[in-house]
């Protein structure tokens, strides 16, 4: 009398397969463009990284993460060492350089 009949829905509903995809569609699309604006670029630059990192030789003029300038004297496989004036050398981690500076920047500093 208070309580109307409850009725399951029919198997021929309107909405069906294309309701559940439209419904998903959003998210679909917010990991798509997550990945072109941010995945995808953080990988390149990661490659790019790595790429100048190997190619590290000696008389290279580099700038550290700390910002230490300074001309590559020696490298090995995980440390370079630097001279960052005449006779003072250091010895940094390889990942710690973070830009190859043009030939004859120190100079003109």
């Amino acid at each position: 009398m208070f309580i109307s009949n409850a009725y399951a829905q029919s198997a021929g509903d309107a909405l069906g397969l294309g309701g559940n995809l439209t419904s998903f569609l959003p998210l679909i699309l917010m990991f798509v463009a997550m990945y072109f604006l941010m995945i995808r670029p953080q990988q390149k630059r990661a490659k790019e990284q790595k790429a100048m990192m190997d190619a590290l030789a000696k008389g290279d003029e580099v700038v550290t993460a700390g910002g230490l300038l300074g001309k590559v004297a020696k490298v090995s496989e995980a440390y370079v060492t630097l001279e960052v004036s005449s006779g003072t050398e250091i010895v940094v981690q390889k990942q710690s350089v973070t830009m190859l500076l043009p030939k004859g920047t120190l100079k003109a500093l």
